[in-house]
């Protein structure tokens, strides 16, 4: 009979310096593996501290902390599988990012990080020494290579590992969710086994942390790159794969294949999990926003209710003269389809207290935005009143759309703790709600059907702050202006590009210098989940203070 190995990964969900509960799921995990008898558990990158841990990695006491933490999960595992788990390592005054080989009750091996991530969310050079590449170990009846993320991202350390021996890789990740990000780490994957010969392992965690969630996906390719096993997407699993030695080496036996969803579906989710975890591991159970009736508000109330629980969402509507009948009547339409709460203080009596205030102060001028800001800032004000007073964060409900352009009211409509839709465009948000209301699956909370009426999605967009206003009085077209910040932002493109595509100059300039004039609202902007590659904070950092503009289009060098 051919010789087996039986491998259990742990793609769990852990929380960022929590070391005892991340330390607990580990054991659990571990005792899993163990009853399933398997020869090895794997955890992900940095599992015993959570990921990304960022500058709270610099702290001596916390690394101390998380060693100690590995080292007494390597003494309660002693008596069976092998242990994998990811931590950072502090060695003769050197920082690593380390992934910990327990056996017999102790630390066997440390692999240390070689390729240090230096792009988008990642610091790693700041943070990390590179290590040196480390060589296979052993699990049972074979020889395992574990490239740490990156280094799998790139051939030298897995060939190096398949050169000293290595049979199987083993590739602990922290890897976070952008759209696509699923096909582009099967890319990778599928040259390292090509490069090697060798069966690959992607290991990868779930849950979220600040902006940023890890979708799981783990997987196993054998040789020649097909498909063995399919973890699911964003959900918690712990699951033995089983490889089987045959005369050109060991293949991993077919297993789950869990189906990956389309992308609109997958960034809904990541949205839910992003405010499920942060609300979590913050502390918090419930929430409110402000209601407008507008499709925003909308989508983000249903987000709310799916991730919490529609009992666990307070919506407030907060009507001026200016607010129409019809968002009355709509808002009250999307409380009542979700079952959220919904609470109507309207704003006259303080707006009006304020205006008498300012009166002496503000004589012979005219109204101009500063008085409908006023009103955003009231609005401000009551819903942080309530949030101080019964314990529920607030979520602010601006798109990636109104973010970039600074559409939007500093201290007013900005105001709260979370934004769930801060990297969706405008245009995104509308075939979002059509897809949540023609969609609904078991990991949502609130009910199925058409939670966001039709006509909060079909009416043009109005922030309702003096008569018969509309977005478009102040901004181009959502569909112009989403495509011009996808080139401004997403693709770094010059104006001259983008006047190229068809769009004309007034209106790219005009885009561009709300852009740039408006950092330093996102600079004080609550964090909000990350969709994509280039999301507000981490991914695109500008300076707040910043006098230049691109001129190409009035060259000819383009």
């Amino acid at each position: 009979m051919s010789e087996r190995f039986r491998l259990t990964l742990g793609q769990l969900n852990p929380t960022v310096g929590d070391l005892s509960r991340n330390a607990r799921k580990a054991a659990e995990a571990w005792a899993q593996a163990k009853a399933e008898g398997a020869d090895m558990l794997a955890l992900p990158e940095m599992f015993i501290t959570g990921y990304q841990v960022q500058d709270l990695v610099m702290k001596p006491a916390f690394v101390a902390d998380a060693l100690r933490h590995v080292e007494q999960l390597a003494a309660d595992c002693a008596d069976g599988p092998v242990l994998a788990i990811g931590g950072p390592l502090m060695q003769e005054g050197q920082l690593f990012n380390a992934y910990f080989i327990c056996e017999g009750g102790k630390i066997a091996a440390r692999i240390l990080k070689h390729k240090l991530p230096n792009d988008g969310v990642f610091d790693e050079v700041r943070l990390y020494t590179p290590g040196p590449i480390c060589g296979p170990y052993v699990a049972g009846p074979v020889r395992v290579g574990s490239p740490i993320c990156e280094d799998a991202w790139h051939r030298d350390v897995p060939e190096a590992l398949a050169e000293t021996g290595a049979e199987i890789l083993v590739v602990p990740n922290g890897s976070p969710y952008h759209r696509v990000k699923r096909d582009v780490r099967v890319g990778h994957m599928v040259q390292r086994v090509v490069e090697t010969g060798l069966p690959l392992v992607y290991l990868n965690m779930v849950g979220g942390q600040d902006d940023q969630v890890f979708d799981g996906g783990s997987f196993v390719l054998n040789p020649g790159g097909g498909l063995a096993v399919q973890l699911p997407v964003f959900d918690e699993a712990v699951v033995t794969v089983e490889f089987e030695q045959r005369a050109e080496g060991w293949t991993c036996l077919e297993g789950e294949k869990a189906p990956v969803p389309d992308v609109y579906e997958q960034d809904y989710r990541v949205m839910v999990e992003a405010l499920r975890d942060y609300m979590g591991k913050a502390g918090f159970s419930k929430v409110l926003l402000g209601l407008s009736g507008g499709i925003d508000s909308a989508i983000v109330a249903a987000i709310a209710a799916d991730a919490l629980g529609p009992e666990n969402v307070r919506c407030v509507m907060l009507p001026s003269e200016y607010t129409s009948a019809h968002s009355l009547e709509d808002a009250a339409g999307v409380a009542n389809a979700l079952g959220c709460r919904l609470d109507t203080v309207p704003i006259g009596g303080p707006r009006a207290a304020v205006t008498e205030a300012l009166a002496p102060l503000l004589e012979g001028t005219e109204p101009d935005v500063t008085e409908e800001n006023i009103q955003s800032r009231l609005r401000g004000v009551i819903l942080m009143a309530l949030s101080n007073k019964f314990g529920e964060m607030l979520l602010t409900t601006g798109n990636k759309s109104e973010v970039a352009v600074g559409y939007a009211t500093i201290y007013g409509d900005m105001a709260g703790g979370y934004n769930p839709i801060k990297d969706m465009y405008k245009t995104r948000v509308f075939e979002t709600c059509r897809w949540r209301n023609a969609n609904h699956r078991p990991w949502m909370r609130g009910p199925e059907g058409e939670v966001i009426p039709v006509r909060v999605i079909d009416k043009p967009p109005s922030a309702e702050l003096r008569p018969d206003q509309k977005d478009e009085d102040s901004l181009p077209p959502y569909p112009v202006l989403d495509r011009i910040l996808e080139m401004l932002v997403d693709e770094e493109a010059s104006v001259a590009e983008i006047v190229a595509e068809g769009f004309e100059r007034d209106t790219v300039k005009r885009v561009e210098h709300l852009l740039y004039i408006s950092e330093y609202k996102r600079f004080q902007s609550a964090p909000g989940a990350r969709l994509s590659p280039r999301a507000f904070w981490l991914d695109r950092r500008y300076p707040i203070v910043n006098r230049w503009r691109d001129d190409s289009a009035d060259r000819n060098d383009g």
